[in-house]
Order: structure tokens, then sequence, then C-alpha cells
């Protein structure tokens, strides 16, 4: 257990405090469609290195995902590629920007696993028409909830876009990992909202 209190990070780490979130009924409808010239498209096959490429479009200019960054080519292949993992892309004008990946390999439940757009695409009705996507694909299936996590590592407008799309907060933890730019997963630029405290 965390003691009350402030504790020193280690030099050359960061710390995710992760929010939990689940619904366990889709909620009632929300409007939001796809602007012209933006479609969903289901990646059957996905290429690790157009994956990677995209996530980090997405992830790892202005916020620092680095998890899948950390994967070797093979294992982030079988990630992606496991029969019960869904991986769609948010394309405009033929070029892909936005992720979505959906979990459900446990067969109980959906993890919206991996969720964001390029800064080409925010505000502008394209993330929640995604969510209304998410929502409806994830309960086309039996399962018991749908649920995604999130941290300060990650857009500040996130946890808001979940609660408001029908997700609960239901608990907390704090992680502590290598920092992603001092490790070569990110640039140094990347998520400039977190300093850099070198060891």
């Amino acid at each position: 257990m965390l003691a009350d209190g402030s504790h020193d990070i280690p030099p050359g780490k960061v710390v995710e405090v992760t929010t939990y979130l689940e619904m366990r009924r889709p909620p009632p409808a929300r409007g939001g469609a796809m602007p012209e010239g933006c479609t969903i498209r289901h990646v059957t096959d996905p290429d690790p290195a157009w994956y990677r490429a995209l996530f980090l479009r997405v992830g790892g200019a202005d916020w620092l995902w680095f998890s899948r960054l950390r994967l070797s080519e093979a294992a982030l292949g079988a990630a992606i590629t496991d029969p019960g993992v869904e991986v769609y892309a948010v394309e405009c004008q033929g070029r892909a920007e936005g992720l979505l990946e959906l979990d459900s390999r446990d067969g109980e439940s959906c993890e919206l696993a991996y969720f964001g757009l390029t800064p080409a695409l925010i505000g502008q009705g394209v993330g929640r028409a995604l969510m209304n996507f998410a929502i409806e694909r994830a309960f086309s299936r039996p399962i018991t909830r749908f649920h995604v996590h999130t941290c300060q590592l990650d857009s500040p407008q996130a946890l808001g876009f979940y609660r408001r799309a029908g997700f609960t907060p239901v608990r907390q933890s704090v992680e502590v990992s290598d920092d992603p730019r001092l490790t070569g997963d990110l640039p140094p630029e990347a998520g400039s909202h977190v300093p850099i405290f070198r060891p």
C-alpha cells in the first residue's frame, strides 16, 4: 500500500497515475457522424511497421504512449493479429489519422486498448463518432463490461471524454516506468507537458 505523503521519484523515471473506467451496458446513443471524407477501416492483418508508425503519430508526439514501442516486432505482430484483437484506422483523404484497438481476448469483456487521433483531426467530432462505433462494436458481442484506462501521460481531455461517453471510474493505480525519452523509445521533445529528470 502506498503510504500517505509525498514520495520522491528517482531521476530517469516517469510516474503514471492511472484511472480505470468501465461501462456495463451501452449508454443512450449520442449524435456524431464522421466528417465527409473520413471513414473507419477495419485493418484485418495490420503490419507491425504500419501500426507502430500510426501509434507514434497518434500518441508519441504530444503524449507519452510508449508501451507498444517496447515490444519486439514479433511480439507486436502477435498482439495486433490475435483473433481476439480488432484494429481500426480512421482514414481521411486516404491517410490514417486515428487508431482504435479493441481487445476481447478474455472472452468476457472488451478493452478499449488504444483510442486516439492525430492532431489533424482533434476538435472535428471524429472522436465522438469513433467512440460511438467502438461502443456499438464492443457490445455487439456477449460481454459483461467494456473498459478502458488513461493516465496523465495521455491527453488531459481523455478522462473527461471517456466519462461523457458513458464510462464510470472504478479504481486508480500508480506505476513507475523508465522515461521513454531517455530509453530512446521516444524523442526528447515528446510529451513536453512532462518534464525530464535525467539520472
